[in-house]
């Protein structure tokens, strides 16, 4: 299993979080194999996921010696040590729970939690976040990310929610240091049909639109 650093490294490497959101574990393994093959290795699994306890162990299990396997959608730190203990190795939040922020601290996993100001994002900051995300980002859009890098400069900020590959190169562009990418990469209808290879090429996209910002 990676350690702390490691998957932070590779959430800020590969710059793309996939959340996976799927109706069965056969659908959910498919996906995650084949945005694996698409070079997008972190994985967010989301608790709004049918048996996402299950859902994580089975991920974990096959895929974590490659894949940075995660739990999303985390209220409260009750979940949160469920899913570390099944396999979880960074954890993320729609809000800022500060306990659940303290028990990721305490099991030295990857943090993500939620702000939408100024004031939570620092808040979060100092609090021990190793990333805040900014939800839902559809509102704010990339100019309020370039706007909080000037007097925040210190504090790494992600956008989920209404995040695109028409958008992606500008978030990246404004200060993001890494995209949280959900149905605009895990198509759901594609993940029911088992089209796996539209996954893998969406994946690929991704990854390379954001390896264009940075160049």
């Amino acid at each position: 299993m990676k350690d702390r650093m490691a998957v932070l490294n590779e959430i800020e490497s590969t710059g793309v979080v996939a959340v996976v959101r799927a109706d069965s574990s056969e659908q959910l393994s498919g996906a995650v194999g084949a945005l694996y093959e698409g070079g997008t290795t972190c994985i967010e699994i989301t608790m709004t996921t049918p048996n996402a306890l299950a859902a994580i162990a089975d991920a974990s299990a096959k895929y974590g010696d490659r894949c940075a396997i995660g739990v999303g959608t985390v209220l409260d730190a009750e979940t949160a040590r469920a899913a570390i203990l099944a396999g979880a190795v960074f954890v993320v939040a729609p809000i800022l729970d500060l306990p659940t922020v303290e028990l990721c601290k305490r099991y030295s996993k990857v943090v993500v939690p939620g702000a939408f100001t100024p004031t939570e994002i620092v808040r979060a900051w100092q609090a021990g976040a190793d990333v805040v995300k900014v939800f839902p980002a559809t509102k704010l859009g990339p100019s309020f990310f370039k706007d909080m890098k000037g007097p925040l400069p210190h504090i790494k900020l992600t956008p989920t929610g209404g995040v695109s590959l028409e958008n992606a190169g500008e978030f990246i562009k404004a200060g993001a240091v890494a995209l949280g990418v959900g149905s605009a990469l895990v198509d759901k209808k594609a993940v029911a049909a088992g089209d796996f290879k539209t996954l893998t090429s969406k994946a690929a996209a991704f990854i390379k639109a954001v390896a264009d910002a940075r160049a």
